[in-house]
């Protein structure tokens, strides 16, 4: 099977396959998330800590080119660690992410404090939908997605079941905190409320906040886009797995008609 990237010390080198649908050159969001997310997990910590908060920059276009990892700890304490993240290409940064992590301990929470279960159907009951809007090789392809209210690229609200077909690091198993970066950069395909051969609706950066750390290979987006009349955007939806709902995604689009 193939895979997204293959690591070299501190330099990751993606494939074809990380191309986003708008140009064969330019990665999808998803793509660098679902890298960070794997270089954040690999960070040692003092205590035992679980992600809060993964806030992607992406400021430029991210090319199918060799990205050089850098990791700084900004905060080290025994609650929290706070880290930036960037991806550099020739010396020049393309995504900036913040992530929070907060200290993993047991705790008894009282009975009436569960995870709101998710009502959608499940993955086996959703229509099997293809995330590839162009003919070149993208990350899209790698990814299966179980539409479970309206279908991907339909117009309005929807929610699908993603699971990452491939590899994204070269011999190694994507993590559950992997697959829930990379989906989230779904939300406004998920959810568009433009067509996308008329319009495109880019996102700049790219949220996700968790309650609790995800669980399986199945990860859920019920995603909804709310638009303004002067060029930006919001698409967000609420992230769940097996057990629940168990986290938030937003991002912030950049809109313009293809014709501009």
């Amino acid at each position: 099977m193939s895979y997204v990237y293959r690591i070299e010390g501190s330099i990751a080198h993606p494939q074809p396959c990380a191309a986003g649908p708008w140009d064969p050159g330019m990665q999808h969001g998803g793509a660098p998330a679902a890298l960070i997310a794997w270089a954040i997990e690999r960070m040692p910590v003092r205590e035992p800590m679980q992600v809060a908060r993964m806030t992607f920059d992406f400021l430029r276009p991210i090319p199918v080119a060799p990205l050089e990892i850098n990791i700084e700890v900004t905060r080290e304490g025994r609650k929290i660690q706070v880290c930036n993240v960037t991806l550099l290409h020739e010396g020049v940064a393309c995504v900036r992410a913040t992530v929070l992590k907060v200290r993993r301990t047991e705790m008894e929470l009282p009975e009436h404090v569960i995870d709101e279960q998710v009502i959608l159907p499940g993955p086996e009951q959703g229509r099997e939908s293809k995330v590839a809007f162009s003919s070149h090789e993208q990350f899209g392809t790698g990814v299966t997605l179980r539409s479970v209210r309206s279908s991907f690229g339909e117009l309005g609200p929807g929610a699908a079941w993603f699971r990452a077909q491939r590899p994204i690091i070269a011999d190694q198993p994507n993590s559950p905190l992997m697959c829930v970066a990379l989906t989230g950069d779904f939300c406004n395909g998920v959810s568009t409320l433009l067509d996308f051969e008329a319009w495109t609706f880019i996102n700049a950066d790219l949220t996700i906040n968790l309650a609790r750390m995800p669980v399986g290979e199945w990860i859920l987006l019920d995603a909804q886009t709310w638009l303004g009349d002067h060029g930006a955007g919001l698409a967000f939806a609420k992230l769940g797995d097996e057990r629940g709902y168990f986290g938030r995604a937003i991002q912030s689009l950049v809109i313009e008609r293809r014709d501009q």
